[in-house]
């Protein structure tokens, strides 16, 4: 049965299907108007750095054969072919899209969808129609992307623009001029397609479609007919320009006094071509009206005139060069060059690491707003709009009661918002459909469409109010923060943990709240010295979430 999805909602290939030799159809139509659907191969910027992999109706497969444009099939307006274990190293992403050919606007489309087949058998669909979109000309459908392992996005986000606004907005350009292409002669049928009306498709091509089958396209013109107009141009990606050599001086105007390269000997006072000293206590010779001062630029001791190497000779590394300007001494790299390693970090998903302590959100890449703890924005870029959320009348008196309110504010629109709270450290964990407890006091932000309830750990009252937890459930991210680097352990059956340490737990483990109480304060021997430990139990894949800190 094919996993339904909603614009937004991401998964791992490996959950879907084990194979890797998989088929990806599209459907989408409406009155009157013609597609373009094509897949662009983007490296780790999300830029088309190679245009071979820009698969269209010029250029129908990859170089590999990794993408593979095998046109209408089995129902389909386009279907492509994509070996995942073919693709190379430096295509991180395969975005398919569409976009429109002539006059109109994706809000005029009907019900569409991008599907993909593996083995015979659907095993994913995102569906869409006109009604999310307004005054588009292309459309980005849905992404393949590596993210450790490949994985799959259900994107739907329109773009302003038709198919050359597309590829610019992936680093291509349109050629200028570029001469009509030929149409290919009529070919048969390629035999790993499903042929028209006849046996069902191979193992990982698309299954039969409830409407009668098309048959395959003619790509060659009929016997006699007129030519086909010029396509349009084809796109390319500009070529970077190669550096021109830089322009060197024949011979310099000028010797610049320069001090010695760190490292290089000091020549002794009255060594030969070196000037005199006075004697101690007496005032240094001066030099003649005109001429330079003794003891090298400026009077200055231990500088001297840099002399320029013997013909034939090349100048010694790290000396200075004639002509050079003086160089403080302990002068460094500059300041871009230190700056660097401090760079924003590229990337395409919607949560983004920048450092062990701050992350950054996309919005709109993916139509979904966020929900952060007050007071965590640290930097936000584009158009974002910020509000309050309330947890309305019930949910606070919920909130105060249990010790896990959140005053939280609601991130949307288009930009990218960065995050952090007092140097904690900051852990992005990414639920798919399953749920993870974690004390509010430890949530620092999450997707709006997780689930988030307050949830009673049974058992004996918890100083401090940690009878309470928050579960957060769906398919989204929730973003915990620590102080510290935290442990993640397996749950065993002697799992404890303290109750003012513990952060976050896999909501399928049960909870027993274990109490050390003593008369005294000071431990007992068999006493941990916490008056209160949490004890964890479930079965194999459990996990516990610990901080080297107590709250």
């Amino acid at each position: 049965m094919a996993r339904e999805f909603q614009r937004g909602h991401k998964a791992k290939i490996s959950d879907l299907t084990p194979g890797t030799d998989l088929y990806v159809g599209v459907q989408i139509a409406g009155s009157g108007l013609t597609f373009d659907i094509s897949c662009f191969g983007l490296d780790a910027n999300e830029r088309l750095s190679d245009d071979r992999y820009f698969i269209f109706f010029n250029q129908p497969k990859s170089p590999e054969e990794g993408i593979q444009q095998l046109g209408p099939q089995a129902g389909d307006t386009e279907s492509f072919r994509v070996t995942l274990d073919r693709i190379p190293q430096q295509v991180q992403k395969l975005s398919f899209s569409a976009a429109l050919d002539g006059a109109g606007q994706m809000s005029q489309v009907g019900p569409g969808y991008i599907r993909i087949v593996a083995g015979g058998e659907e095993v994913a669909r995102y569906s869409f129609d006109g009604s999310e979109f307004s005054t588009e000309r292309a459309v980005m459908l849905g992404d393949f992307y590596l993210k450790d392992v490949w994985r799959f996005a259900a994107v739907g986000q329109g773009f302003d623009g038709g198919l050359e606004a597309l590829l610019k907005n992936f680093g291509g350009e349109v050629a200028e001029e570029a001469e009509a292409e030929q149409p290919p002669a009529a070919q048969a049928v390629p035999g790993f397609a499903p042929p028209a009306g006849a046996a069902p498709a191979p193992t990982f091509a698309a299954p039969a479609a409830p409407v009668p089958p098309q048959p395959a396209p003619d790509f060659g013109p009929p016997q006699g007919a007129p030519q086909p107009a010029a396509q349009p141009p084809q796109p390319t990606v500009p070529q970077p320009q190669q550096p021109t050599a830089p322009q060197v001086h024949s011979a310099p105007t000028i010797a610049a006094p320069m001090a010695p390269p760190p490292g290089a000997p000091v020549p002794p006072p009255g060594a030969p071509g070196q000037p005199p000293q006075a004697p101690y206590g007496q005032p240094a010779p001066q030099a003649p009206y005109g001429q330079p001062a003794p003891g090298g630029y400026g009077g200055q001791p231990g500088q001297y005139p840099a002399q320029p190497a013997p013909y034939g000779q090349q100048q010694p590394p790290g000396a200075p060069h004639p002509g050079q300007a003086p160089v403080p001494q302990g002068a460094g790299p500059d300041l871009g060059t230190v700056l660097e390693k401090y760079k924003e970090a590229p990337t395409g998903q919607r949560w983004t690491p920048q450092n062990p302590k701050l992350i950054r959100v996309d919005l709109g890449v993916e139509g979904q707003a966020v929900l952060a703890r007050q007071g965590s924005m640290v930097l936000y870029q584009g158009k974002v709009d910020f509000s309050y959320k309330g947890a309305g009348f019930r949910g606070r008196i919920v909130g105060n009661a249990t010790g896990q309110e959140m005053q939280l504010m609601r991130c949307s629109g288009q930009g990218q918002v960065f995050f952090a709270e007092n140097s904690a450290h900051i852990h992005p964990i990414e639920l798919q459909g399953d749920a993870i407890c974690v004390s509010a006091e430890s949530v620092l932000a999450f997707d709006e469409s997780l689930q988030h309830e307050i949830r009673r750990i049974e058992g004996h009252g918890i100083p401090g109010g940690a009878l309470f937890t928050m579960q957060f459930q769906g398919t989204g991210t929730v973003v915990v923060k620590t102080q510290g680097m935290p442990v993640v352990l397996p749950v065993t059956p002697t799992t404890f943990a303290d109750a003012n340490a513990i952060v976050a737990w896999s909501a399928a483990s049960q909870v027993i709240i274990s109490s050390q109480v003593s008369l005294r304060r000071h431990a007992f021997p068999g006493h941990s010295g916490e008056t209160v430990n949490l004890q964890f139990r479930g079965a194999p894949g459990n996990f516990i979430v610990v901080q080297p800190y107590e709250v």
